[in-house]
């Protein structure tokens, strides 16, 4: 069976645009190439250049959208180097035939398929460097060494920048050594993203800031209903306001040109349109949610069986049925795309995930090749798999093109949250019997939801993004069987950060919570007992080690003091759950235990969350940590606030009233414990979210003995829950 990372690696994409995409995808690597032979520059690969004065600029070719990978890149390159990091500066790689395919960036592998590589730069750059100096001196190269951004030789000390010119004239080695991970200075310690100065200060430049000379800010009216085809137009008005110069059709809608953000604003506000709003006029949440429930009835496909599978349930079994809904993205940032098209030449200024994603259909709109074409990559104000969609670079390539300016396509928070690529919702029902000695004899888990990969038409099996944290269930039941139902529904569906394991590991380890108290077990004890095994095995087609997921639950539990807190006695309406989820795409495992305060309103306060994590090598702990920061609150918000509504074909939430984020009052001091480990690295960006809702939701039960089966976990649900 594919995995996730397999599917996204080389899979294709076909929009509703009906535009054809880049056929085969990657994550990317850089790859050396030719030193440059002229200059005072050193260039011994396209992602490196030491200047005459010393500097240091590395190219990244992973996109930046706050998850520190362009630092951890940095730090890779320099450690190999032996750079003094002060003179360490870290670029954006473009398009630009010299870097080669970007591929994506997401699915937590930017630091696992670049890691090597970009120690192979640094590597290559620094032998070159070190026989410049040899030769200089005319000793035995074996004899050098790099230090600080010095090639030293005893009392001998040449800075790099000395040696450029002579290093760029020498051949780059073939296979250069790597450091021994004992001999690392820079990989391991904590160190500061490169960029965050010019973040702070205002310097940094995103996406809505970017400006070229000429340019017009484009707004769009789309369709209000998914599917929704444009019959009619009437635009005088919006051409009567001041400071708009064009309204034109294009693909996705109307677009309003005009010299500013609140023109173009205002000129859409004036149009007049008409719309045949399609077979979808009439959906509904509720249409939706009945439509899961007569799947669920229907044969699905067994995506994981082990012994006897449902055969083996017994007459005593324990049932149950959660729900999660569809979310949006809410990037800080909304979606926003600049293109300057021109007879020969097409510049793309739009902070993707996915730049290469968007190549095909640029060429098939502006009718230039490939090497015509040059997408440049901003910072991008937050991701999560939505910036991976070509869309709106898609519209401002074809506004550019009709206009014969530059054009920015500025879409406002209604757009961005009415026309996402939503993460799918879901529908589940388990059921479960216990052996003698209170531990699972059989498992099976039925579900149902959309498919991201036939919403996006992609030549893959339609559940290959829908299963991890179900069909990959790590712990060790003998008798297992996981069944997925494909359903059908209006939304557009893309790619939410950890995917399905944003809401599968709520439904598992919220039921194994529910068992472990069936059973008369401590939920630690429960999980612990199932991971008694230690070797490694595979596991929906990737590598489980059950050591070191039984290791991050141990961990995070003692350091919340778990054991502490259940033999003492608790204050009313406070609880402790835990959780954790083996992050198998991207080879990192985490735990969570949450403290949480259920108040007499029903309302919840999670006041403590303390994560342990086990990444394999941890480049920059400072960074790790600041990841599972970021994934627990990112998940923390889904979980008690996120959900989105469609009523008469039309998205119900249009801004952060009604789809509210977690506030800094609300949020919860974060502990996050690394394991520390000399294992290949592993990705950070997603894995903190999974174990976060289900840890609340069987904290929750602690504190209340009331159980949550349904996302998100508000107020009113708890006080129905105690009612019941």
């Amino acid at each position: 069976m594919s995995t996730r990372r397999d599917f996204v690696k080389t899979t294709c994409l076909s929009l509703a645009l009906t535009l054809p995409l880049e056929p085969k995808l990657r994550f990317g690597q850089p790859e050396p190439v030719e030193p440059e032979k002229s200059g005072d520059g050193f260039a011994p690969s396209a992602f490196l250049r030491i200047d005459g004065d010393g500097t240091i600029t590395i190219w990244a070719n992973k996109s930046e959208m706050g998850q520190g990978i362009r630092t951890s890149m940095a730090m890779a390159v320099a450690e190999e180097l032996g750079a003094d990091w002060s003179k360490v500066k870290v670029q954006q790689a473009s398009t630009a035939a010299k870097f080669g395919d970007l591929g994506i960036t997401g699915g937590s592998q930017s630091t696992r398929s670049t890691f090597q590589p970009y120690r192979m730069v640094g590597a290559t750059a620094r032998e070159m460097l070190i026989s410049a100096a040899a030769a200089k001196w005319q000793v035995d190269r074996a004899t050098c060494q790099a230090e600080q951004g010095f090639i030293v030789h005893g009392a001998n000390r040449l800075p790099f920048g000395e040696l450029v010119e002579a290093a760029s004239k020498l051949e780059p080695p073939k296979n250069p050594p790597l450091k021994a991970t004992k001999d690392f200075r820079i990989i391991g310690t904590d160190v500061k993203r490169l960029d965050g100065p010019d973040i702070v200060n205002g310097r940094a430049q995103f996406g809505s800031d970017l400006k070229l000379p000429g340019m017009l800010i484009a707004s769009v009216e789309r369709s209000p209903v998914f599917g929704g085809k444009l019959k009619s137009v009437h635009d005088a008005a919006a051409k009567a306001v001041p400071g708009v110069k064009r309204v034109i059709t294009i693909s996705s809608g109307v677009a309003v040109l005009a010299d500013s953000t609140w023109a173009a604003l205002k000129g859409r506000e004036a149009l007049k349109l008409q719309w045949d709003e399609g077979a979808h006029a009439s959906a509904s949440t509720l249409e939706i949610g009945k439509g899961f429930e007569t799947r669920l009835k229907t044969a699905g496909k067994v995506v994981r069986k082990e012994g006897q599978g449902a055969a083996a349930m017994g007459k005593n079994a324990i049932h149950a049925r959660y729900d999660c809904p569809f979310l949006a993205h809410a990037t800080m940032e909304p979606m926003v795309g600049m293109a300057d098209v021109k007879p020969d030449r097409c510049d793309i200024y739009a902070p993707s995930q996915g730049p290469a994603w968007s190549m095909a259909a640029i060429q098939a709109i502006t009718g230039l090749k490939a090497e015509q074409i040059e997408v440049h990559i901003p910072l991008l104000g937050g991701g999560f798999g939505r910036r991976a969609m070509p869309d709106f670079i898609v519209e401002a390539v074809e506004c550019s093109k009709a206009a014969g300016v530059p054009v920015k396509v500025q879409y406002s928070r209604e757009d961005d949250i009415q026309h996402d690529y939503y993460r799918p919702g879901s529908l589940h029902e388990l059921s479960a019997s216990l052996d003698a000695k209170g531990l699972p004899q059989a498992w099976q888990h039925r579900f149902t939801g959309p498919s991201i990969a036939a919403s996006l038409k992609m030549p893959w099996p339609p559940e290959a993004a829908e299963l991890s944290g179900a069909s990959d269930l790590a712990y060790e039941i003998p008798n297992l069987e996981v069944e997925w139902v494909q359903s059908d529904t209006p939304f557009p569906l893309g790619f939410w950060r950890a995917v399905p394991a944003s809401f599968n590991p709520f439904v598992t380890e919220s039921f194994l919570d529910e068992l472990a108290h069936k059973a008369g077990k401590d939920p630690l004890a429960f999980r612990v007992a199932l991971l008694q095994k230690d070797e490694k095995r595979k596991v929906g087609g990737e590598k489980l080690d059950p050591a070191r997921l039984r290791h991050v639950l141990e961990l995070a539990a003692e350091k919340a003091g778990w054991k502490a807190w259940h033999l003492a006695k608790r204050a009313q309406g406070f609880g402790l759950g835990i959780a954790a989820h083996a992050y198998l795409d991207c080879g990192t495992y985490v735990a969570e235990v949450a403290e949480v305060e259920v108040k007499t309103d029903g309302s919840v306060k999670v006041h403590r969350v303390v994560c342990a994590v086990d990444c394999g090598m941890a480049i920059n702990p400072l960074n790790i940590r600041a990841q599972m920061e970021s994934g627990v609150i990112f998940g923390l918000t889904a979980a008690l606030h996120g959900e989105i509504t469609l009523e008469k074909g039309r998205v119900v939430q249009s801004g952060f009233a009604d789809y509210p984020m977690l506030r800094l009052a609300d949020s919860p001091k974060i502990e996050v414990h690394i394991v520390k480990s000399d294992l290949p690295p592993g990705g950070v960006g997603e894995p903190g979210l999974p174990p976060i809702a289900p840890a609340v939701a069987n904290a929750i039960f602690s504190a209340t003995g009331k159980r949550i089966r349904s996302l998100p976990m508000t107020a009113e649900k708890i006080l129905k829950a105690a009612k019941a």
